[in-house]
Parts: structure tokens; sequence; C-alpha cells
């Protein structure tokens, strides 16, 4: 990288956001990065570098995520690039999760995410230039059987950030969503990924779907390092993509995805395009 970012990473105690922290730490970056755990962070990165901000922050909280900022601008005086890379994976059928487990699902993925697009556009609306990069997944765009409140989730993350693109346009700002595949990170471990409690025995295709789903630990055929690299190098091009697929994996599902779907709209074209008024 030819110039010196300022940097706010969510969720970068493990995962892509360490990978993310260590690789622009190593590049003479300047990086603001947040957990649950600041001690936790602290010994995941490994670094006391004067580029290195450690933040604790709860991200479902508006005044943590607020302070976070603020505290980033003073100590940093810009903020260039945001990556909301804090997730929360969970499986189950629709009725199989409580209310308070989809929620909390919600809570994370979406509206954590919304608190930190809300308190930081102020400072890159006045800079008028700044990068917004939110963490889907490929199951925002192709989910799979016994993931409907994780792919909704994602779903809404994608949503949100194409709107939030056409949204922010005239202030210079780009925007970018990343739909990642599997990659060999701590994903699978109980502090990201839950399950169900609650079982019913009739989702058979379920369970065999979570089955295989744990099964890939350590198989994944996604190289975090690399991942964090192709989302660091987007940053430095004129023309940013809107959507950015990582692993072939995601690759080849989104493009099915897409194909079932053209066949599908244009198989029921009578149909809708009838409702219009004659």
């Amino acid at each position: 990288m030819d110039n010196k970012k300022v940097w706010f990473i969510t969720g970068a105690s493990k995962g892509f956001g360490l990978s993310l922290v260590k690789q622009l730490l190593d590049a003479g970056q300047l990086v603001a990065a947040t957990s649950r755990n600041q001690q936790e962070l602290t010994a995941a990165v490994g670094s006391n570098s004067i580029n290195f901000l450690p933040l604790q922050v709860e991200l479902v909280n508006e005044s943590s995520v607020s302070l976070a900022l603020q505290h980033t601008y003073e100590t940093f005086g810009k903020i260039d690039v945001v990556i909301n890379n804090a997730g929360y994976g969970i499986g189950g059928a629709v009725e199989e999760l409580s209310d308070e487990e989809t929620r909390k699902a919600f809570d994370v993925n979406v509206f954590a995410t919304l608190n930190v697009i809300r308190h930081v556009m102020p400072y890159l609306r006045k800079q008028r230039s700044g990068h917004i990069i939110n963490i889907s997944s490929i199951a925002g765009i192709s989910p799979g059987t016994g993931w409907a409140i994780y792919g909704a989730a994602k779903y809404a993350v994608i949503g949100l950030s194409e709107v939030l693109a056409a949204d922010v346009k005239e202030f210079g700002i780009n925007v970018t969503v990343v739909a990642p595949g599997a990659f060999r990170t701590s994903f699978l471990n109980p502090d990201s990924l839950a399950i169900t409690n609650n079982p019913i025995a009739d989702y058979s295709a379920v369970r065999e779907s979570h089955c295989r789903y744990k099964n890939m630990d350590g198989q994944q055929a996604g190289d975090p390092e690399k991942a964090a690299l192709s989302i660091i190098k987007i940053t430095s091009e004129e023309n940013p993509p809107l959507y950015l697929l990582l692993g072939g994996d995601s690759y080849n599902r989104a493009l099915t995805k897409m194909d079932a779907l053209y066949k599908e709209i244009h198989q029921w074209e009578n149909l809708t395009c009838s409702t219009d008024f004659d």
C-alpha cells in the first residue's frame, strides 16, 4: 500500500478480523480494532505498536460504538476504511429457533453493523471520503438448508449495503459487501456458531446439513490470509466493487443461484406481467 490509512475493524480478535489487523499493522497502517474483550484482542494481535488501538466495544450498544469511533478519530485524526466484520452464525429450522435466539442473530449481524454505519457516517461525510466494507456471506446470496435465520441476516447485510452505496455515493464514499464462502477460521467454534438446542425430529435434512457443515472444520478450501489480502487490495482501487465474493465455492454457489433465479423469473413471465392494468 502506497499511503497510510486509518482502519476501523470490528470483530478483530479472530477470523478475518484478526488476519486483517495483523496484515495491516505489518504494512504500517493505522488500525483501530474492536472486540468484546480488549485483553483477548491485544493478546491475539500481539502488538504494542503505536499504530494499534485496541477497543473493547459492545457493538449492539450505540453509546459504546459512538465512543469507540470518537476515540479512533481523536487518536488518528481521521477514519478511512470501516470493516464491519463481527458476525454470528446460527443453525436451525425457523420453528426450532426461539424469538430470543433469532433476535440475537440479527442484533450481531445486522443491527451492530447499522450502529457502526450510523455513527461513522458524520466523520466520513465531513471528509467527503471513505470506504465501508460490510462482511456478509455467500449464505446471504444462496443460503443452505438449516440456516434460514443466518441467511436472512446476511441477506439483510447485502440489501442495506446496496442501498447505502447509492445513498453515500455523492459524498465520495465507497461501499463494498463481501460474501465469503467456507474459510478455515474459528467460525465453527461455539462462540461464533450456535446450533438449535431444540431440534425437531422431523427435520432430517436440517440435521444432515448441520452434520456436513461441522465435518468441514479444518477442511475448508478458503485461506483467511488470502481473503484478508483481497479485502485490503480493493481499498486501493479507484472503482472498488460493490460486491466481492471470496472463495471458489462462493463463486459457484452465486452463479448457480443466478441461473436458477433467471430461469424461474422467465418461466413465470406471463403470470407476472398479467397483473398490470390493461
